[in-house]
């Protein structure tokens, strides 16, 4: 008897140890992406060329202290390589995004005041 018991105490802890698969949230496995997200982020921006304040503005989600980690990471390792800066392509699309939203209002604006 003592040994069905052994038997059936190991397969539920085996049984148990998969908890995330049945969609328990687990706040520390949340937190730790949270985190190495916001490196990812902070290191992104650097390599991009970006100051940290833009990153930060840009980013207003992410926690700070991980994105400067990221950043600062990213920043020593630039260094140390001799690697250059990546201009982003973003701008350039942010800019005509804002360009199309100024025609917009113009136009629309344009034909409140034809009416």
């Amino acid at each position: 008897m003592t040994t069905y018991f052994k038997i059936l105490f190991s397969v539920a802890c085996f049984s148990l140890a998969a908890c995330d698969r049945l969609g328990i949230p687990d706040p520390a496995k949340e937190a730790a992406i949270l985190e190495a997200d916001a490196r990812a982020t902070g290191s992104a921006c650097r390599h991009a060329g970006r100051g940290i304040e833009d990153c930060y503005a840009l980013n207003p989600q992410a926690a700070r202290a991980a994105v400067y980690a990221g950043w600062k990471e990213m920043n020593d390792y630039m260094r140390e390589n001799n690697i250059a800066e990546v201009k982003p392509s973003v701008e350039v699309a942010a800019s005509a995004a804002s360009e199309e939203a100024a025609s917009a209002s113009a136009s629309a604006s344009a034909s409140a005041s034809a009416h």
